[in-house]
């Protein structure tokens, strides 16, 4: 070893000269604590001082995707930034949901579902999200014909998020359910039947946040909020919708970094 290299990694374990059988094979295993030390010493010496590492310069030529996590939430549109007052009251709207639905969570339990209601399974991705949303704008069919508008068909509108069903839910397949349905507004337009399931399953949602809701409902606040900027008919109605759930994620779930300021 060069001196340069040896003041710059002095060596934690100094061995002494000291005498060794001359049938010394540093290739089996060390019998005494001088042979151990004088092995390391050995193998240490073969290494080489600089190591170059060999990549593959095909592997770099391919299309990289690169995912950014913006901190905050997109500043509403000018004129449609919500009101502190109007915050507030949505939050107490929220909060008092929150408190019938646990006071009568067993009696929504216990109620019957209609036969034609079959809950998919926790795991089940794509069955919820045809359960939620229906055929229609899960598969984004055309509009209902006439025939089909003389009765509600819940397989291809969706199931409403009843109490009857949303209280049968158990806090796994909330969360589930929830990244589910953010996963296909990532990609989707915000629709009435996805803003009435947002806002159950954010009502079904226990605090204190485990840490994946809580990585969850930050990601929902934040499409929101690119949804709304690239709202071109700035639908009033919509627009509310988004701002309501931004608001219940960042004043009643306590992520105040993603609030709207008021206007």
């Amino acid at each position: 070893m060069e001196p340069g290299v040896e003041e710059l990694m002095p060596r934690l374990l100094p061995v002494d000269d000291c005498d060794l059988t001359e049938d010394f094979d540093p290739t089996v295993p060390p019998r005494t604590p001088q042979e151990y030390l004088k092995r390391v010493q050995i193998e240490a010496a073969r290494c080489p001082d600089v190591v170059v590492a060999q990549i593959d310069p095909k592997k770099l030529r391919k299309k990289q995707t690169v995912n950014i996590s913006i901190s905050g939430c997109q500043p509403a549109p000018e004129g449609y930034s919500p009101t502190l007052k109007w915050q507030q009251q949505q939050v107490a709207n929220f909060s008092a949901v929150r408190q019938s639905l646990n006071k009568h969570r067993n009696h929504w339990r216990s109620q019957h579902l209609d036969s034609n209601v079959t809950m998919p399974k926790s795991e089940d991705e794509e069955g919820w999200k045809k359960f939620c949303l229906g055929e229609r704008v899960h598969s984004e069919m055309d509009a209902l014909s006439d025939n089909e508008n003389l009765g509600i068909d819940y397989i291809k509108v969706g199931f409403p998020p009843l109490l009857s069903i949303v209280s049968r839910m158990n806090q796994a397949t909330v969360t589930s359910v929830l990244e589910y349905l953010i996963s296909w507004f990532g990609e989707k337009k915000f629709t009435p039947e996805l803003g009435r399931w947002l806002y159950a399953l954010l009502a079904c949602l226990e605090k204190p946040l485990l840490p994946e809701a809580h990585s969850l409902i930050r990601q929902l606040a934040r499409r929101c909020s690119e949804v709304r900027v690239l709202e071109e008919n700035k639908n009033e109605e919509q627009i509310s919708a988004l701002n309501l759930i931004i608001c219940l994620v960042s004043r009643y779930f306590d992520q105040r970094d993603l609030a709207d300021e008021p206007s």
